[in-house]
């Protein structure tokens, strides 16, 4: 899961493709904010459809609320900004629920929760997480995940990233010794034919602090009355299946949590 905790930019957002609910009894529109490059919770196929966990997710919860959707993408620096200046509604993007950033905006209920992790070459000779002192580990900029290893791996050189892309390009070809981010994340890649380089070295223990209790979705401050009809809609689909059905395409265990 993935939060800015410094606010570095404004937001560059470009609309990409748009989806519909089912049968808009209320006329409800809303624009959905996400950063695109994220799988398999969010990216962008060939011909510009948004995909992924998340997308299939926003797309549920748009149908339960009966309302029409709009996705856009937005760099994830200024994904937070851009919400505030109401160029979405809402921010469905793997995004973490902390304290710090519950500053900024309201979430809903966690749609999901998964620990972090960290991943290194298959021939590397780090064995644990002790083995990391002294490397150069990689990571997402702004995110919990980079906020991680700067609380808890202090011992290492920290390369940050504009995009989880460029850490993964950067580790396949020896530039940096070992990189973190979430579970589902890095065990996707390993198991892709780009991320063939590479295997999990071992998920990490949860900083509550940091990683928060799941990631929700963000609207802005006071927005409760579509926070209250997104968590409605949350339980509605978990509650018909639904949820368990989009689950089930992505992975093979409860991404939900306790």
């Amino acid at each position: 899961m993935r939060i800015s905790t410094r606010i570095l930019a404004a937001a560059s957002v470009a609309a990409m493709s748009l989806f519909a609910g089912a049968a808009m009894a209320d006329g409800e529109k809303y624009v959905i904010g996400t950063d695109s490059t994220y799988p398999p919770f969010e990216y962008v196929d060939a011909s510009g459809q948004f995909l992924g966990f998340d997308m299939d997710i926003a797309r549920a919860l748009c149908a339960e609320m009966k309302a029409d959707c709009t996705i856009v993408s937005s760099d994830w620096d200024g994904i937070i900004p851009a919400l505030q200046a109401k160029k979405f509604d809402m921010i469905i993007s793997s995004m973490s629920i902390t304290p710090e950033r519950s500053k900024l905006v309201d979430f809903t209920n966690k749609y999901y929760n998964t620990p972090p992790a960290i991943a290194v070459p298959k021939d590397s000779t780090i064995t644990d997480v002790a083995g990391l002192k002294g490397k150069t580990i990689g990571a997402q900029t702004s995110t919990t995940h980079s906020n991680y290893a700067e609380k808890h791996l202090p011992d290492t050189e920290l390369k940050l990233y504009p995009t989880a892309d460029e850490y993964k390009l950067d580790i396949a070809n020896g530039r940096v010794d070992a990189v973190i981010d979430d579970i589902v994340v890095l065990s996707q890649w390993v198991k892709s034919d780009a991320g063939a380089c590479c295997k999990i070295l071992t998920p990490l223990p949860v900083d509550k602090e940091i990683n928060g209790v799941g990631a929700g979705i963000a609207v802005r401050k006071g927005d409760d009355a579509l926070r209250e009809k997104l968590n409605t809609a949350i339980a509605a689909i978990r509650t018909s299946g639904e949820y368990k059905k989009i689950q089930d395409k992505y992975f093979d265990f409860n991404v939900y949590g306790e």
